[in-house]
């Protein structure tokens, strides 16, 4: 097929798969030879294929989920003839077809971009699988919104049905669904749509730890950022969700003195990248401006291929003026997961420890966003303090922040009682919606003022020894609530 008949998302992806150095006319199949079938992403991805195959029973289609490096999971088809087909060119479980492997194809297309695709007859790259039509689309994990794989339909090309995209859509939309269903049970975050950045002028950083007295894995991650900056290198701050990656971006800009604001373009959902880009890239080279672009890695590559070509052309803009770099950050999971094209850009990678590494930071920290939420007024007990500081903060700072604000809107004085149930609790799975319900429950009665575990007991119509079993059994742990305590 001629290149410039595609549309621009292929166009980008054609022109990937040649820098990847992909023959049209041969694929090197990438085979691990064993697939993770105990995930929570397999089972329910799996059995909505089983339920689709009811309703595509007569029609040569195979259905497949991928995981997010594009290797395919399962396979579910009763047409015998397909299945052959697929097997002579590796579409099967056990293979990888990412586009870095195989060239422009729907499964690897839909993860790449990270929105649904559909791949037709020759717009495939690989020659050998032109008699084919796939559609894809990604599935986020409904907790987190990151990517977990991708539900991929593929028939003959002269057979596809204009229908073929909107099933693979809703194949994966219900198996994020079943994941909601069966995971933790709690409510989704929002995703960021709507938000396409925020300007954080200098008296507006109100997640800037600058003014905290933090620990020295924090005060020495924000030195190593300050340095870098500083002598104008382009700094990626990496490290979990909600770690604090934006506040050290912040608090480290301030502190090399410069008198900027900081724009921090926060990467929206897949489809509003295009007017996201286009809204906040006329600030990128403006001395005045630090750009900040968070979340990298979530970025669809068409995305970052064009956000290195206009930091590029801001590059060149500052070359024939003062010769200095724009000011420019970005943020990501780890290092590897930044985009091939971005990762040049970076001159210095700084790590933010998770909170659990960082014990010391939990009460300044609250303290920092209880003053944020309600001023100087509101304080803890030596109860809260203690379960602040035991509690391992999976989300991190982020979830610190989310319990101090729901205290601290309820009183000045914050106690175990005013406390989210989750920051009594250990890890206990993946729990149904009743058992979640239950553990919050023996958790609002264990942390009311002066209770024992005989009381709360007694309230909720259960034995004292049916209460201890369900604490150990979600791992709930109040200050002052061992066995015999209270009894």
């Amino acid at each position: 097929m001629d290149s410039h008949r595609l549309g621009p998302r292929l166009l980008a992806s054609w022109q990937r798969s040649r820098r990847y150095g992909l023959s049209p006319e041969e694929m090197q199949p990438v085979f691990t030879g064993s697939v993770d079938t105990a995930s929570l992403f397999y089972e329910c991805g799996h059995e909505v294929l089983r339920g689709l195959r009811d309703t595509l029973a007569n029609e040569a289609v195979s259905m497949m989920i991928a995981d997010s490096d594009g290797l395919v999971l399962c396979r579910v088809c009763d047409d015998a003839s397909i299945s052959r087909s697929l097997d002579r060119v590796h579409l099967a479980p056990g293979f990888s077809f990412a586009e870095r492997d195989v060239g422009t194809n729907g499964l690897g297309l839909a993860l790449t971009d990270r929105a649904p695709s559909l791949v037709r007859a020759d717009e495939h790259y690989y020659t050998g699988l032109r008699g084919y039509t796939c559609a894809a689309a990604p599935v986020l994990d409904p907790r987190t919104g990151g990517l977990v794989g991708s539900v991929n339909l593929t028939t003959w090309s002269d057979s596809s049905s204009k229908l073929l995209l909107a099933l693979a859509q809703a194949a994966a939309g219900n198996t994020a669904a079943l994941m909601l269903a069966r995971g933790t049970g709690r409510r989704v975050p929002p995703a960021p749509r709507g938000e396409v950045f925020r300007v954080y002028a200098d008296r507006y950083h109100q997640h800037d730890h600058a003014h905290q007295a933090l620990s020295p894995g924090w005060t020495d991650a924000v030195a190593a950022a300050r340095t870098a900056s500083a002598r104008g290198r382009i700094v990626a701050v990496i490290g979990e969700p909600g770690a604090g990656k934006t506040a050290l971006v912040s608090t480290a800009r301030r502190q090399t003195g410069a008198r900027e604001r900081l724009l921090s373009a926060r990467t929206p959902a897949p489809g509003d990248v295009a007017a996201w880009l286009a809204l906040w890239a006329p600030e990128l080279g403006k001395d005045s401006t630090c750009v900040l672009v968070s979340g990298v890695d979530r970025l669809p590559a068409w995305a970052a291929t064009e956000l290195a070509r206009l930091f590029d052309e801001a590059r060149r803009v500052a070359g024939e003026g003062s010769g200095r770099l724009p000011p420019f950050a970005v943020t990501a999971r780890r290092y590897s997961a930044i985009p091939d094209v971005l990762r040049p850009l970076v001159d210095t990678v700084v790590e933010v420890p998770a909170l659990r590494f960082r014990p010391d930071d939990i009460l300044p920290l609250a303290r920092h966003f209880a003053r944020w939420h309600r001023g100087p007024t509101v304080t803890f007990t030596p109860a809260a303090a203690r379960a602040l500081t035991s509690y391992d903060w999976p989300e991190n700072v982020g979830q610190l922040r989310r319990a101090v604000r729901e205290a601290a809107s309820r009183t000045d004085v914050i106690d175990t009682r005013h406390l989210p149930a989750e920051v009594f609790t250990g890890s206990s799975g993946h729990l149904p919606r009743l058992q979640l319900l239950e553990r919050d429950e023996i958790v609002r009665c264990l942390t009311e003022p002066g209770t024992t575990v005989a009381q709360a007991a007694a309230k909720m119509g259960m034995g004292r020894a049916t209460v201890y079993r369900k604490m150990a059994r979600y791992g709930i742990r109040v200050p002052g609530r061992r066995r015999g305590a209270g009894s």
